[in-house]
């Protein structure tokens, strides 16, 4: 990463304009054209340097749910269910963890009745049991990692 793709995961991290040229609007802030920051957001995100680009919706203030999502799932099918999980358009976030229940994800669905299906489906193709933990309380972390 060089000064400029430093500057632009740094910025970005503090919000995106809500205008009719965001991209533009950062790419002035930062010193640089809006093509620019297209192109080297495009290779942060083909590079992995980037996971993700895009909005944080909250659910529940759009009518629909989320909760974190845990299985116990075998060594040697861990790969194949978590194929599976991901899959999954309502899933993201999946983790392995060093524990009983060593696949966690969250779920994050339009409606409740959704969120239901997206557990009964996961049952049903994996075979593992879906310990379903819907939110209960929020709480803000402002997590900003700086290069």
């Amino acid at each position: 990463m060089d000064a400029l793709d430093r500057a632009i995961v740094n910025a970005l991290q503090d919000g995106f304009p809500i205008c009719a040229q965001p991209y533009e609007a950062v790419a002035q802030q930062l010193g640089t054209t809006e093509q620019e920051l297209l192109v080297r957001l495009g290779k942060l995100l083909e590079a992995g340097t980037l996971s993700r680009f895009g909005p944080m919706y909250h659910a529940e203030r759009l009518g629909g749910a989320l909760s974190l999502a845990a299985l116990k799932v075998a060594p040697q099918d861990y790969e194949r269910v978590a194929e599976q999980v991901n899959a999954l358009p309502e899933v993201a976030h999946n983790y392995e963890r060093n524990h009983a229940l060593n696949m966690w994800f969250v779920l994050a669905t339009e409606t409740a009745t959704a969120q239901a299906d997206a557990v009964d489906k996961i049952e049903r193709e994996t075979g593992c049991t879906v310990y379903n933990m819907p939110k209960l309380a929020e709480y803000f972390v402002e997590l900003k990692l700086r290069v």
